[in-house]
């Protein structure tokens, strides 16, 4: 055999850029990449020209001026002297409160819906696949609508409640009051309040501070236990009981404060024609998040028992030898399994429910849509660079839930040796 020097390694010339398969890849993703920046500046430059047409020009001051409208909804202080941009954060602040509770309040509904779907009783299996099939496939707009309905309809007036025989009653032990205007639910009082921390018109509580605190580092002592006693048990074969240690670092430190700052339920009392004293949640932000949380939930719930039927039966049967109870079995053995065919999917979920509280303006709830992209756009007529910025907000929005979610999911995975 002989050895031709340079075969291997023949000096580069142009045409291998596109007969070179070591080259070939890379000369298409330019030219890809090139095709796109040139369309993007096309589309940039012909949106500005068009605006300056119409007398326009791109421009972000109205975020600084008098937004001069006022937002029922709240979670931080605002009144319609404040500027568009505090508006705009009040609204993005009200989204996100109805995503993280939408989120939440779907998985326990999915989750606790798509084990029942499996269930070996006949009826209760039945019932949860008509919820899941209902829901599924009517609208979300028409569930926001539906739900509305039933809220303003039949839901009593706050003076029902009135009287010594009155037409309604509370429920949930007389600490709830739905109403046909806002739901009366109980706040949280302190006897001895530590004082806040002002930072500008808002204040972050001391108490806020020490419970974030405590449960802190009640997770990292978790964190701690949970590999020590795993590398105990890979040392030993024994692994030593850690739970009611990891039980007590979070329990004792949240009842001690408690008991300290005096923390008790101020539950709603009716005086004249309204509650008081707790806390009226608008019935805009309940039907929403009412109707998020049932619409989600079904999706997830089909998510949920398909990655329970994605782990071999083999499993339970495994554990059932060894002596275990099928919920144990369910919540020890099949469920972590499931989790890795059950996160990426529920991700998208996660997402869906984030964008689809744009919704909120059927029903009236101020939320980053109803602002920026409502009240904001009609009155400064800037509606390129609203759309812009609730675009821009709505990507980074779901772009952090999707990281998060997929540290979670890596934290998961099945590990290869």
């Amino acid at each position: 055999m002989v050895d031709y020097p340079g075969a291997a390694n023949p000096p580069f010339r142009l045409s291998m850029l596109i007969y070179d398969r070591r080259y070939r890849s890379l000369t298409i993703q330019a030219v890809v990449f090139i095709l796109v920046m040139l369309f993007a500046s096309w589309l940039i430059d012909n949106t500005l020209k068009n605006l300056a047409i119409m007398g326009k020009t791109l421009s972000f001051d109205f975020l600084f001026r008098r937004a001069g409208y006022d937002i029922p909804q709240q979670l931080i202080p605002y009144n319609s002297d404040d500027t568009h941009l505090r508006a705009t954060t009040v609204g993005l602040l009200n989204t996100l409160q109805v995503a993280i509770l939408g989120c939440i309040s779907a998985t326990i509904v999915g989750v606790i819906v798509g084990v029942l779907r499996l269930s070996s009783n006949w009826l209760i299996a039945r019932l949860m696949t008509v919820y899941v099939e209902i829901f599924r496939n009517i609208p979300l707009l028409l569930w926001i609508l539906v739900i509305l309905a039933i809220f303003t309809e039949v839901m009593p007036a706050p003076n029902a409640y009135r009287g010594e025989n009155p037409a309604a009653s509370m429920i949930m032990f007389d600490m709830i009051a739905p109403t046909n205007r806002y739901t009366a639910v109980p706040s949280i009082g302190m006897s001895n309040p530590p004082g806040v921390i002002a930072i500008g018109r808002e204040g972050i509580s001391w108490a806020f501070i020490a419970y974030v605190t405590v449960l802190l580092l009640a997770y990292l002592g978790h964190r701690f236990l949970k590999e020590r006693a795993q590398r105990i048990q890979d040392e030993t074969g024994n692994r030593p009981t850690t739970w009611w240690i990891i039980l007590a670092m979070y329990v004792l430190p949240v009842l001690f404060l408690t008991w300290y700052f005096g923390l008790h339920l101020i539950p709603p009392v009716l005086r004249g024609f309204n509650f008081a004293e707790g806390t009226n949640l608008d019935n805009a932000f309940v039907v929403l998040w009412l109707a998020l949380t049932l619409y989600t939930g079904a999706f997830i719930a089909e998510i949920v028992r398909a990655g329970i039927l994605a782990v071999s039966k083999g499993q339970s049967e495994a554990a059932f030898a060894l002596g275990l109870r099928p919920r144990r079995t369910m919540r020890l053995v099949v469920l972590p399994q499931a989790l890795r065919v059950i996160i990426p999917p529920l991700i998208s979920q996660y997402l869906n429910l984030t964008k689809n509280s744009s919704l909120a303006i059927a029903v009236g709830f101020m939320d980053l849509r109803g602002t920026l992209g409502g009240t904001t756009l009609n009155q400064t007529g800037r509606e390129m660079e609203c759309m812009v910025l609730m675009m821009g907000i709505y990507l980074v929005l779901c772009l952090v839930i999707s990281a998060g979610m997929n540290v979670f999911n890596n934290s998961v995975r099945l590990k290869e040796r």
